[in-house]
């Protein structure tokens, strides 16, 4: 069963808790996961940040709401229980309960009013809506990195090979290869070899070398060119390469570095953007926001 959408775990967690004893979140969200028969990689899947569980996040936010309108309470961190009001609304045995069925509860429409955005409200979820708050900001976060990424493909199809080049020295310096930038230039940049474009340093203190060929590609990069690769890298008695293209490369490819014993990492056009992206070379930054919480610790009265 995939992970059901925030709302729709609304009225199982309200049944839940309904027995009028208090539950710990922890013990709601197992149960829960358990009744929606969630497989254990469900369990594990994580929000694109990758500093929650999906599912955590999903149940999170159907009690915050549930709570917002009044139909359960927090009597004490990491526990809840029904309310009086929530008792009445499973007493009317509903079929679901969503966003729609709570703005009947003026505190919950209070609840909508005062919650601050800029032009709309993209943070709060709709009647129709299946993204948490999270979600949706982290869908829009992706949406600007996708866009951002084609636009760097873009340009480094338009750039010379010269500039492709060190543009390559660039992004493995800033990933920690190479020593310093000028040990990787004069390293980068030689004339093809046999099939190697340049070698860098793996480490700061040259403990290895690692071979590179780097091209600016339209179409898909085949068996053969890699294998030819993986021979220049037996005649230089290396174990270690980097194939770098701005293209993609083919299964077959893909799965001969596999089954072979030389270590050659693959990097495709989207690859090298993403990485690009996150060690900022070719990109500047533009804004960032910080998603902050209520530190309850805080509010602890000793």
């Amino acid at each position: 069963m995939s992970i059901p959408d925030y709302q729709t775990v609304m009225l199982p967690l309200l049944r839940h808790i309904s027995d009028g004893q208090e539950h710990a979140t922890r013990e709601v969200t197992d149960h829960l996961a358990q009744e929606f028969e969630l497989s254990d990689v469900e369990r594990r899947e994580l929000l694109p940040s990758g500093r929650q569980s999906t599912f955590d996040n999903r149940v999170g936010w159907a009690r915050t709401y549930l709570k917002k309108a009044g139909l359960l309470a927090n009597p004490r961190r990491g526990i809840m229980n029904i309310t009086d009001r929530g008792r009445e609304v499973l007493s009317t045995n509903p079929d679901h309960i969503n966003v729609s069925l709570l703005e009947q509860f003026d505190e919950f429409t209070e609840f909508k009013k005062t919650r601050r955005a800029p032009k709309k409200e993209p943070t709060i979820p709709g009647p129709d809506d299946e993204s948490t708050p999270e979600e949706s900001l982290e869908a829009a976060f992706q949406k600007i990195r996708d866009d951002l990424a084609d636009d760097l493909l873009r340009q480094i199809k338009e750039c010379s090979p010269t500039f492709f080049e060190h543009l390559v020295i660039d992004l493995l310096v800033s990933m920690g290869y190479g020593g310093s930038r000028r040990e990787a230039g004069t390293a980068i940049g030689q004339s093809g070899d046999g099939g190697v474009d340049g070698s860098i340093k793996e480490d700061k203190l040259g403990l290895d070398v690692i071979f590179i060929q780097a091209k600016r590609w339209e179409g898909t990069v085949g068996r053969p060119e890699i294998q030819k690769f993986a021979g220049a890298l037996q005649g230089q008695r290396s174990r270690k390469g980097i194939f770098i293209t701005t293209s993609g490369f083919s299964k077959e490819a893909l799965d001969y570095v596999s089954n072979i014993e030389t270590k050659i990492i693959l990097i495709d056009g989207t690859t090298l953007a993403d990485l690009m992206i996150d060690h900022d070379v070719g990109v500047s930054r533009l804004a960032s926001y910080d998603v902050k919480r209520v530190d309850t610790d805080y509010f602890t009265e000793t």
